[in-house]
């Protein structure tokens, strides 16, 4: 009996400290030291949230950068790839619509010129960043949706290069761009103080 008690002792114990002190410890050091990374890496322009630099969103009009496809529907919640094979005929498909739709959208001839990440989605399926090179074969069509002229499509290749991260510590991942930080500085170019990038637009 004595054993049974002091085991439930050491389990309530245990609870306490791993189950209730140590999160709430790590939530405070977190808030206090890294507050908008403990809060989802949120955009927030005039009080209202925009969106994650972490998740990605839909942006497949005219009037935006692209972004990656995304085998969620960029939907957070069932996070992940589409699991298709190589030799799947529905991988072919999309990859051959996602190749056309790009080529006809942007006046591409050579389907080599495709950037993969524009056909592929990402192991998460809500990937953020696009290559740099994705970007600027955009620029042209969002230029021309917006009825931008020459400097301002000059500002957009200035921005994106602005903008590129590089590999963290010049090894780890690869050169990138976040396809919403993007879109937001675009607004601004026809609107100082922003606009809200809307994917169905």
């Amino acid at each position: 009996m004595k054993s049974l008690i002091q085991s439930l002792k050491m389990i309530l114990a245990m609870t306490v400290i791993t189950g209730i002190l140590y999160p709430l410890f790590i939530t405070g050091i977190a808030q206090t030291l890294f507050p908008s990374k403990a809060n989802g890496s949120l955009i927030r322009i005039n009080g209202t949230i925009r969106g994650s630099r972490l998740i990605g969103q839909k942006f497949d009009t005219t009037y935006y950068i692209w972004s990656r496809p995304s085998a969620t529907g960029y939907d957070p919640n069932p996070s992940g790839a589409s699991n298709l094979a190589l030799t799947s005929k529905a991988l072919h498909d999309q990859v051959e619509k996602r190749t056309l739709d790009f080529m006809n959208g942007h006046g591409i001839k050579s389907p080599v010129l495709v950037p993969a990440g524009m056909i592929f989605t990402s192991g998460s399926g809500l990937d953020p960043d696009i290559t740099p090179y994705a970007a600027l074969l955009q620029v042209n069509r969002v230029a021309k949706a917006r009825h931008w002229d020459a400097p301002k499509r000059k500002e957009a290749v200035r921005l994106i290069d602005s903008l590129t991260q590089k590999p963290e510590f010049l090894i780890f991942g690869n050169t990138r761009i976040n396809v919403l930080l993007l879109n937001l500085e675009l607004d601004k170019l026809d609107h100082p103080n922003g606009r809200e990038p809307s994917g169905s637009r």
